[in-house]
């Protein structure tokens, strides 16, 4: 990522002139991008059934792939460069000492059922929605205190209480059509609630509208969702042939990764997500001969696993161990990365940080280091520190004698997180330290974190372009700070608990409220880096590693893009065509 992106967001002039409407996209050609055909149909899958078809309704895997197709935002990232550009907003400015952004929108998009989009549409999503504390998906701690209104049927303003440089990227979030859930909303006179219950899955599909480039066509519950094209998009390829190509996207739910493997080699997938684990073997199969390519880049987004121990624990023997820096610090010792990077993703993968990608600029390169490297001597030695004696059966010793054990909860239906849990149940055991090993789907990894019925677990959670983007995750008493849920507010809009708050996820939390509002770049990035290096020292969660985006795709296919990892909230399937 280049420092323009950050210029973007730190309160200069932003949007440049007014694009024409419809959006003519760029041809890049240095992404070996062509004029398409329309026509013909593609076949992806999802790893898990999505929980509801309103995106905010849910924090769900399924439903966010959807979404991208079917709704936009008032910005999106050029494939190219990753400069923010126009979407549903032609241009904008950032004025008021970074604190005003205003938005004039494009005038020629409708919704799929023919009603225009306009500024109400925008303000409905940002207050009733995105600001509502009590929508599962919003973002409420982002928009505390931000004043949205209407100016006219196409231009909107947000006044900020302070400056947020990263703000701008909150605009890439979909907007959704007041004249369908207006019903479910506080302004319609709802619970802030019911908003939740918009969409069910059981939905009429002619109910879920959006601006996107497919629409909802069916759902059939646990096999498939199919959308089909959006004849009225709004978007033009660089010859101004009218975009999508395609006239219909196909989702099949296939929860096993090695299944979903199966089904492409079988051709009935037409692109899929691989890991390193699967990259040597398809790779082979490529240069065999087989009518697919296989790609791999080092990755700005994309999800990297970490292990988690959970600070309240319903043991409270355990509890006390994992709120310990000691202990998680000495446990990082029994952490192989090496070892995983090579077995497990092929090599295809390197050390991770906290929220921030390697390839990014926010990455603090100190990071590997006060992680540490394998070392069982190191590891036994600090564990002896605290006193955690071993027994005859070589397994170490609690304070009220019991063995030290834990369960931890990983995906088994994917073959990485299952080769990662095994890795590290063997060697903690090398340390004196059982591991209990406890399979679920993948997808319900999270919501088994934001519970309390866990004591390790292994999860992944996505890196952006900048480190706000992530505040839910890595500040402490955020919404998804799950490891430390003691620190979450006790209602959707109170302050965290900062009695519960260890010394040093207190630093972490001003480092984060003074980078809030920082707007110059390197006294920003020295915050980051700050909080980046307490987080690694501290061992707050151990992070594993971060892998390259690796994908598979049918050479019935063109303009397939897969560079930087998939660009949450505008994947280029747009683009592609069937040849």
């Amino acid at each position: 990522m280049k420092k323009y992106l950050w210029l973007l967001a730190a309160g200069l002039v932003t949007g440049g002139l007014a694009l024409a409407q419809p959006k003519t996209l760029p041809a890049y050609a240095n992404l070996g991008v062509t004029t398409g055909k329309p026509g013909g149909s593609l076949t992806l899958s999802l790893a898990s059934a999505p929980q509801t078809l309103f995106y905010y309704g849910a924090i769900d895997s399924a439903i966010q792939a959807l979404t991208n197709q079917m709704f936009d935002g008032l910005i999106e990232y050029n494939l190219a460069n990753y400069q923010i550009e126009p979407a549903l907003a032609t241009r904008w400015t950032i004025t008021g000492e970074s604190r005003v952004y205003t938005f004039d929108l494009r005038r020629d998009v409708r919704w799929h059922d023919g009603r225009p989009f306009t500024a109400d549409d925008v303000v409905f999503t940002y207050t009733q929605i995105v600001a509502n504390p009590e929508a599962r998906g919003g973002d409420p701690g982002n928009f505390e205190g931000v004043r949205i209104e209407k100016l006219n049927d196409f231009r909107v303003r947000f006044t900020l209480p302070r400056p947020a440089p990263a703000f701008i990227h909150y605009m890439r979030l979909p907007i959704m059509p007041k004249h369908k859930l207006l019903p479910f909303s506080q302004e319609g006179g709802r619970p802030r609630a019911e908003i939740n219950t918009a969409w069910p899955t059981n939905v009429n599909p002619e109910e879920v509208v959006g601006t996107g480039p497919f629409r909802l066509r069916s759902y059939t519950p646990g096999q498939q969702v199919t959308l089909v094209k959006n004849p009225n998009y709004w978007k033009r390829d660089s010859a101004g042939n009218p975009l999508p190509y395609l006239d219909q996207l196909q989702y099949l739910i296939i929860t096993d990764s090695q299944a979903r493997v199966a089904q492409f080699l079988a051709g009935n997938l037409g692109q899929i997500n691989i890991t390193g684990a699967e990259f040597p073997d398809l790779k082979r199969r490529e240069v065999a001969g087989a009518p697919f390519r296989v790609v791999q880049f080092r990755a700005l987004f994309g999800s990297p696993p970490n292990l988690s121990f959970n600070y309240n624990a319903r043991n409270a023997e355990l509890a006390r161990l994992f709120r310990n820096s000691d202990f998680r610090r000495a446990m990082q010792f029994a952490v192989n990365r090496e070892r995983i990077i090579e077995d497990v993703y092929n090599g295809l993968a390197e050390r991770a940080s906290f929220g921030v990608a390697p390839v990014s600029e926010w990455y603090y390169p100190e990071v590997a280091r006060l992680q540490g490297r394998f070392d069982l001597s190191a590891a036994n030695a600090a564990l002896d520190r605290l006193g955690l004696r071993r027994g005859a059966d070589g397994i170490r010793l609690l304070p009220n004698g019991r063995p030290l054990e834990f369960t931890l909860t990983y995906g088994s239906n994917s073959a990485v997180f299952t080769a990662i849990a095994t890795i590290l149940q063997n060697d903690f055991q090398r340390v004196g330290v059982k591991v209990n090993l406890q399979g679920i789907l993948a997808a319900n990894l999270l919501a088994t974190g934001r519970g309390q019925d866990w004591e390790a677990i292994l999860l992944a959670l996505g890196d952006q372009p900048d480190p706000e983007l992530r505040t839910p995750i890595w500040k402490p008493g955020g919404a998804l700070y799950y490891w430390h849920q003691a620190t979450q507010p006790t209602t959707p809009t109170g302050q965290p608990q900062f009695n519960n708050f260890l010394p040093w996820e207190r630093e972490i939390y001003d480092l984060w409220e003074r980078a809030a509002s920082t707007t110059n770049f390197t006294q920003r990035k020295a915050l980051y880096d700050r909080w980046q290096a307490i987080a690694a020292r501290e061992a707050q969660v151990i992070m594993i590693a971060k892998e390259n985006a690796v994908g598979a795709v049918s050479n019935r296919f063109g303009n397939y893009i897969f560079s930087l990892g998939v660009i949450p909230g505008f994947n280029p399937i747009p683009l592609i065509f069937q040849r």
